[in-house]
């Protein structure tokens, strides 16, 4: 049984990311994790928000969500992220969470977190990969462990095949063109299973 604690924070503004949370947050809580499924402050003002169908409904699926806190960070022992690609990066809602960390990497406080992430784009090359890197470097400077999914297990491949995190095609309907929900719950065991091993090891 996991003794580990995950916290799961995304960005969505057409849902997908927010689906892919929760499938992580099943696939970690089938691993014996206690999660955190969090989201991150929406930037963009409310006007604008308002102003698009799909953007409005996931505001308003995810308003009983807890925002993400640096004091979430330091509670948890492994974190996945899960974002949309912007342009080859992150969201910028996203950065700015990381951006804002300043006081809690200071004092030695994301050394050993287990990290991996997760994203989508509205077309295959997207820059999928590019924004997990990107997401991954500033986890290298916060002293985290990046546990990628790597080739390691079938559902990487069914799902596409990004070593990086799972990535998922979302079509002008807003569905998700590849199924990666296998894919996506393996990418959250093996985080936990590493995670394990970094708390278990070092009590």
């Amino acid at each position: 049984m996991s003794n580990v604690k995950l916290a799961v924070i995304f960005y969505s503004m057409g849902g997908t990311n927010y689906q892919l949370a929760k499938w992580a947050a099943e696939g970690a809580e089938a691993a014996g994790a206690e999660v955190r499924v969090l989201k991150v402050e929406e930037l963009a003002p409310e006007s604008v928000v308002e102003q698009n169908e799909g953007w409005k409904a996931t505001a308003d699926a995810t308003t009983d969500v807890p925002v993400a806190t640096s004091a979430d960070l330091e509670w948890a022992d492994a974190i996945i992220f899960s974002v949309p690609t912007r342009f080859g990066t992150m969201a910028s809602q996203m950065k700015q969470f990381l951006d804002i960390q300043g006081g809690i990497w200071a004092a030695g406080k994301t050394v050993n977190k287990v990290v991996s992430a997760m994203t989508s784009a509205q077309n295959p090359h997207g820059g999928q990969e590019a924004t997990l890197l990107s997401l991954y470097t500033s986890m290298m400077h916060w002293g985290a462990i990046i546990a990628a999914p790597g080739y390691s297990d079938p559902a990487v491949f069914s799902a596409g095949g990004n070593p990086y995190g799972t990535s998922v095609t979302v079509g002008q309907d807003g569905k998700m063109i590849e199924d990666v929900q296998e894919a996506v719950k393996y990418q959250a065991k093996r985080t936990v299973t590493v995670a394990g091993w970094v708390k278990n090891g070092n009590e």
